[in-house]
């Protein structure tokens, strides 16, 4: 195996305008930000997002001017409300919408890590998405029980960003014992053709080797690996660290108001790297206080 280990500046340079970009993380947990601060200060455009349920990520690369097309289950801000900036791109045509349910979101995700070009689903029967999305829904009729399916198309992303827990410097990533689970990173990962992982921490391999079972991305599927501690800042990462809810507060006051532009050009944009974004937090000193009490890894 050959060292993985990259910048997030190395990552994203990589990553062209016009790509499909697949977006791990859910909610308010493991947003993989600071590949999106990185998307910002390179000014990338015309980026085709699949997301899952995604929060901040989605509505700075929106506020960014990034985003031509999104594929999802939700964009919004959980218990703080919705998203402004993907709101009004989408309300402007800017953005062009797909909405899926849960289950149809994870068939086209699963179509691709099997190698298939669409699985067939029933939850969008009936409902006004059959017909939003006809690239990549089709409605067919079952061999077996002649009844109506829903062909769902592959999610055919060209690249992945995700967070993470700890790797190894090949690009072994671990999921630790205790953790929520209600996102599809890992199958995002396996069917991802070029991945991208941040992660709170390297570890030794033989950390890795000690407990094989909990390597829920092998480094066969890791084109990067980039160590950024508190990568998903201000989103939590579970197991590490909590939101931080006054800065994504601070967030939202500028979205709302439609000053994100000049957030972006305070908060990110000057920035050299991540290394600097947590400089400018404060640093540990400051951000120690997200903390969870008990960590399993380092």
């Amino acid at each position: 195996m050959k060292s993985k280990l990259i910048t997030a500046a190395e990552a994203v340079s990589r990553i062209p305008d016009g790509a499909t970009l697949a977006v791990g993380g859910s909610l308010l947990r493991r947003q993989p930000m600071v590949f999106v601060r990185e998307l910002v200060r390179q000014n990338r455009r015309d980026l085709a997002l699949l997301t899952w349920a995604t929060t901040l990520a989605t509505d700075m690369l929106a506020a960014a001017c990034a985003v031509r097309r999104w594929d999802g289950i939700y964009a919004g801000f959980f218990r703080l409300g919705l998203a402004p900036n993907f709101r009004r791109a989408v309300q402007d045509g800017t953005i062009e919408t797909h909405d899926y349910s849960e289950s149809a979101m994870v068939a086209r995700f699963r179509a691709r890590a099997m190698g298939l070009e669409f699985l067939p689903n029933r939850a969008m029967l009936g409902t006004g998405m059959e017909t939003k999305s006809p690239d990549a829904v089709k409605r067919i009729t079952c061999p077996y029980t002649g009844k109506p399916v829903l062909a769902l198309r592959a999610a055919d992303a060209d690249f992945t960003i995700l967070h993470g827990y700890a790797a190894d410097e090949y690009g072994n990533v671990q999921w630790p014992i205790v953790r929520d689970s209600d996102d599809i990173d890992q199958m995002m990962a396996s069917s991802s053709r070029r991945l991208f992982v941040s992660v709170e921490c390297i570890v030794p391999h033989e950390e890795i080797a000690r407990r094989p079972a909990l390597t829920y991305i092998p480094h066969t599927l890791v084109e990067g690996i980039v160590h950024a501690p508190r990568g998903a800042h201000p989103t939590a990462t579970d197991g590490f660290y909590d939101e931080d809810e006054d800065a994504l507060e601070d967030w939202l006051e500028a979205a709302r108001a439609g000053r994100s532009a000049e957030w972006l050009d305070a908060n990110v944009r000057p920035l050299a790297d991540h290394e600097a974004y947590l400089a400018k937090l404060g640093g540990e000193a400051a951000l120690a206080r997200f903390d969870v009490t008990e960590r399993e890894y380092a």
